[in-house]
């Protein structure tokens, strides 16, 4: 037994060693400015894929910089280039509301047939949108409908199990795709103070029919401690679905929310259409179903989208998983028609990079969103994108979706320092055993550069202090 004890100790030695030799490998090839950052993160060099490079000119560091990684929400930047550069900058989404040849209204409002809702999987068709679509059906005299078809046919079978990747099943990044998504398909949970009685009122919106809120969230005297923190748990029953919230807010944060996933898309949809149809006035016979828009349909009214331009800003700035996996399949059906899967969107994505040159090799988009513990990307790959796209004629419109260093969307509290604050684009990638940034990088000189940088494996965390140095010393460059 001390001789097996004794040999493990001398292995746990070699790898402890080794780890160490490792990181002061990398470390030797970088400035001195971040040798020791890059040694504080204690991660092996075999976890770290590394490019730096001034766009359009000569490679400053390179390390693994082919090795396929998990790129986390880094993906995105991918997903919005190809969405760009298939689509364009002006490509919207059309919803539009058919009826089964010219509508024939009775006086009583009553439309004969079904009304048909074809959807076109707008990323960002948002409940405002939906009321102001069906009260321009009330404006044509129809009030009473009988039956009304939801027609999905522009995807093909695309709902995912909300809690398979993390089993965070009701929280709005884990959002199921589908053709007719609103508002993420996520309602907010309102939580307002009554400070006399020291508890909290808890509602939901909006007001879908059979669904409460049981809340249990304890009142707390305390300072104000930051956003509150809410447990929650979705049951549904015969009596329609119970939000169970939980946990303790002091009283001083005043009025928040917080945004779940309560039911499924489809679910989602057809209590918003009922909810906003009654509002409008108007009344149904029968339920929502699915199916397809016949060919001789007459459109009634339809709903255009924000431009791609607008929308890869929400999708990048905001890291949106499901309006990213979104985009991917737009591209999709734009190219092969109806019944776009992720499979051949993603097949349709690689074949645009691969176009422009871009080396692709051991890559896999996946769902386009980075929210995959399959998606690979190559560090070498992802900064030929980045030069692409500076060459490009929508280089602008790219560039407008990236976090602003210090300022804006998922880096808007990094990098405050007065050197950098503003100097840097960047799309972040986080996940439990993934980190990633990459973007471009303003130095003081002038000169733009390209950094990608991917660290995967345990205690990727670790790597942020050193990602931040990276883009502090460019900045001075």
């Amino acid at each position: 037994m001390r001789a097996v004890a004794k040999r493990l100790r001398q292995q746990a030695i070699v790898v402890v060693g080794f780890c160490l030799l490792s990181t002061q490998l990398v470390a030797q090839q970088l400035p001195a400015e971040l040798q020791q950052a890059w040694r504080n993160t204690k991660l092996p060099d075999s976890a770290l894929s590394l490019v730096v490079k001034e766009v359009g000119g000569p490679m400053l560091i390179q390390h693994n910089s082919t090795v396929p990684r998990n790129p986390a929400s880094v993906m995105k930047m991918v997903t919005t280039w190809a969405g760009l550069s298939g689509l364009g900058p002006e490509h919207t989404w059309r919803t539009t509301v058919y009826t089964q040849g010219q509508p024939k209204v009775d006086a009583q409002g009553t439309l004969q047939g079904p009304l048909y809702i074809q959807a076109s999987g707008d990323p960002f068709f948002s409940i405002p949108d939906l009321w102001s679509l069906l009260r321009d059906v009330r404006m044509r005299g129809i009030k009473n409908l009988s039956q009304v078809v939801v027609d999905r046919t522009a995807f093909g079978q695309v709902g995912t199990d909300t809690y398979a990747f993390d089993g965070a099943g009701d929280r709005p990044y884990n959002a199921s795709p589908d053709a007719m998504m609103v508002g993420f398909g996520a309602s907010r949970l309102v939580f307002q103070p009554d400070p006399q009685n020291k508890k909290w009122v808890g509602f939901v919106d909006p007001p879908i029919a059979g669904m409460r809120v049981e809340n249990n969230v304890q009142w707390s005297d305390q300072r104000c401690p930051g956003s509150p923190a809410v447990n929650t748990q979705i049951q549904s029953g015969p009596n329609g679905i119970a939000i169970q919230a939980s946990g303790t807010a002091a009283g001083s944060c005043g009025e928040f929310s917080v945004y779940r996933l309560t039911m499924s898309q489809e679910a989602f949809f057809n209590g918003l259409f009922k909810m906003i149809w009654k509002e409008l006035g108007g009344t149904l016979a029968h339920d929502i179903s699915s199916g397809k828009t016949p060919g001789n349909a007459h459109a009634l009214v339809w709903h255009d989208s924000r431009t791609l331009a607008d929308q890869v800003r929400v999708i990048n700035k905001q890291s949106n998983n499901v309006m990213a996996t979104l985009l991917l399949l737009r591209l999709g059906h734009q190219v092969n028609g109806q019944g776009a899967t992720v499979a051949n969107s993603e097949n349709v994505a690689m074949r645009i990079l691969q176009s422009q040159g871009i080396n692709t090799g051991g890559w896999r988009i996946d769902n386009g969103s980075g929210l995959s513990r399959q998606a690979r990307v190559t560090a070498n790959g992802m900064a030929q994108m980045l030069d692409v796209i500076w060459n490009s004629n929508y280089m602008a419109e790219f560039m407008s979706s990236l976090a602003i260093a210090g300022v804006d969307g998922t880096v808007r509290r990094r990098l405050r320092d007065d050197e950098v604050q503003g100097r840097a684009h960047l799309k972040t990638g986080t996940l439990r055993d993934a980190r990633a940034l990459a973007g471009y990088v303003l130095g003081a000189s002038g000169k733009r550069y390209i950094m990608v940088t991917m660290v995967n494996g345990e205690g990727t965390a670790a790597v942020r202090p050193f990602d931040d140095a990276l883009v502090k010393w460019l900045a001075e460059q």
